[in-house]
Order: C-alpha cells, then sequence, then structure tokens
C-alpha cells in the first residue's frame, strides 16, 4: 500500500485530469449558514457544477466582473428579510434541475432539502410542528427581471465550462441540535457532518469522484478525527494548516475546508446565497407562529442581537402556556469550551 506522503497531492490542485485539464469534474461548493444564531435552524448548503476547460479554474476562483455584484459572500451582498437575490439563486438553480416554474417558497425549499419533509418533521412534537413547517404566508420576494438576470447568469457559467446542475440543503433543526448536544456534538460537529453527507451523496449520483470544497468550519487545522460520515475512510492528507485543509479519498476524491471560501469561490459562494434565503426562510416560519399569539413581536433574525433577545424575552409565557419544549425553540450549549462555537484548534 503507498505511503501516506506518496499520496500527498499539491493544495488546490486539480486530481481527477491526469496529465491535462480537458476532462470533465465534478466539482461542489459547500458553505454553512446559521452556526451561530440563538434561534433557528442550521442550514448547510451544497452547489454541484460539472467542470470542463477554463471552468475548472474559474469554478475556485472569485466571482468576476458584473457577476460580483450578484454573487460574493452572502454577507455582503443579502441580509435578514432583504434576501431577493439569494432567492434568485435557489429559484434559477432549482429550474435548472428540471423543477419548472415553482410557485411557492415552499416548494423550492422541499426541493432542494436533502431530506423528505416527513423526516424533518419527525422530531417534532405534533401540536407544534407548525412552528418550523407551516408554509402559511410565505411569497416570493425577487421579481421577473431580477430572476432572469440570475437565470443568464448561470447560462453564461455553463459556456464558460462551469455548468451548474444542481443544490442541496441539510436542514437541522434546534431540537436536532440540542439532542446533538446531549449526546456530546458540538455545531461544529454538526456542520461538518452534514457537510460530509453532502460530499457523499453528490459522489453516490456522479457515479465518479468529486471535487469538495467547504467554508472552514470553526477553528480546526485537522479534520479526519471529527469526521463522522467520512470516519474511518483511508486517506491522504493534502495539507492542513489555517488557511486550507484538504483530503484525498478513494472512492470519494477530494475534500478541503478553505477559510474565505465564501467570498473565493465561486460555487461555495453560490451555496452561501441560497443557503442564506432558505434559513431566512425557515426562520419567518418561527417568528410568524409566535406572532400568530402576539402580533407586536419583532422581527427576529435568531442571531445574537438584542431583537432576538427580546423576541426570546417576550415569548417566554406564551411559550410555557402552550407547552412549547424549549428544546424546540433555543439552542442548548455543552458546558465546555468546544460547545460555545470555538472548536479546539489542532496543529
Amino acid at each position: 500500500m503507498r505511503s501516506q506522503r506518496e499520496l500527498q497531492v499539491p493544495p488546490g490542485r486539480t486530481r481527477l485530469y491526469g496529465r491535462g485539464v480537458t476532462q470533465e469534474a465534478v466539482r461542489i461548493g459547500i458553505d454553512e449558514n446559521g452556526l451561530g444564531p440563538r434561534l433557528g435552524p442550521l442550514v448547510v448548503t451544497a452547489v454541484v457544477a460539472v467542470t470542463s476547460g477554463d471552468g475548472h479554474a474559474r469554478a475556485e476562483s472569485r466571482p468576476k466582473g458584473a457577476l460580483r455584484q450578484r454573487l460574493d459572500d452572502s454577507k455582503k451582498l443579502v441580509a435578514y428579510r432583504d434576501n431577493a437575490l439569494g432567492e434568485a439563486w435557489a429559484r434559477a438553480i432549482a429550474r435548472r434541475m428540471g423543477h419548472g416554474d415553482l410557485r411557492s417558497p415552499e416548494a423550492v425549499v422541499r426541493v432542494l432539502s436533502l431530506d423528505a419533509p416527513e423526516v424533518l418533521r419527525t422530531p417534532c412534537p405534533r401540536e407544534h410542528a407548525a412552528q418550523c413547517w407551516s408554509a402559511a404566508g410565505e411569497e416570493f420576494g425577487c421579481d421577473d427581471k431580477l430572476l432572469a438576470r440570475v437565470e443568464r447568469d448561470l447560462a453564461r457559467l455553463a459556456e464558460a465550462g462551469v455548468n451548474v446542475t444542481r443544490a442541496a440543503c441539510v436542514v437541522t433543526c434546534t431540537r436536532r441540535l440540542n439532542e446533538g448536544v446531549e449526546r456530546g456534538l458540538t455545531r461544529f460537529d454538526m456542520d461538518l457532518h452534514a457537510m460530509e453527507r453532502l460530499t457523499l451523496e453528490a459522489r453516490e449520483r456522479a457515479g465518479r469522484d468529486v471535487v469538495a470544497t467547504c467554508g472552514k468550519v470553526g477553528g480546526f487545522d485537522r479534520y479526519a478525527p471529527a469526521f463522522g460520515p467520512l470516519g474511518g475512510r483511508l486517506h491522504a492528507v493534502a495539507v492542513e494548516g489555517r488557511a486550507r485543509s484538504e483530503y484525498v479519498m478513494p472512492g470519494l476524491g477530494s475534500i478541503a475546508f478553505v477559510r474565505d471560501a465564501d467570498a473565493r469561490h465561486l460555487l461555495v459562494c453560490m451555496a452561501s446565497l441560497v443557503g442564506k434565503w432558505v434559513r431566512d426562510v425557515l426562520m419567518g416560519r418561527i417568528v410568524r407562529y409566535h406572532r400568530a399569539d402576539a402580533p407586536e413581536l419583532p422581527d427576529a433574525s435568531g442571531y445574537h442581537d438584542p431583537v432576538t433577545t427580546r423576541f426570546i424575552d417576550a415569548t417566554r409565557l406564551s411559550r410555557k402556556d402552550r407547552g412549547l419544549p424549549d428544546d424546540c425553540f433555543e439552542r442548548k450549549a455543552l458546558g465546555n469550551r468546544r460547545a460555545t462555537g470555538e472548536p479546539e484548534l489542532t496543529t
């Protein structure tokens, strides 16, 4: 068997083309949205593309020119409740997946979700399932002009060798995050394991090795000890460091975790925008559910901010009266450093 050293490859280089860069490759960009909030789900999103020619390098580069006005770090381009651009990318990719003109946010979210609705609802108390899964009152926010513009962007990327074929999301609700805490898993573990699931699913669909690039999960340098779905697989270390950690795996391809990938990697940028919109849709359901009893409640994002704190405080009595379990509302943390969102750094 080859040694790990013999299996090592230069970081950031394609491993799937052999002597040239003319063959097609399957590339995946993966990012998370909602890792740090107090309320709402963690959403991890993958965007898959088949690349060829110059598209190999373009897919792993920062968006250029006018495209950067519509494809960049989601934190720069969109905000809570002002996410028409993220919606446009989600709907345009769904159309490329062959789903036609989906008529509601719920329909788009269902198409993108890796898990079926009945799987997502499994941990829900029956009388409170509407908090996370009622689509009543949802409407699209982007206009036809923006949607058409993004569809043209995708068509031009395909002509340039980056053919986006699909997107998929893993949605982890608050209750499942809290169940993970009970098993000793941090939100970083849950995030990483969702990224692994998405990579494995894309590999299975493609029927060939893939090149996956993920936004860096926390402050990890060494990921292999924390792998879940990929745990125990034979792997070679291409590089491990603060900027990039990359692993090559027979039967998978490669998976890399890259710092600031949501601003520097075209497919990760796209995944970040799509995932931001999906999380906003799901967080909006939580707000509407509690506003049914208290219309004056603020429009909370779920993050660590004064508005979210007011929302939590203002719903405390009504949640108790309605019998809503705390585990289905606010996230817990383990009683140690790793659970606070600061994983142990390893070098």
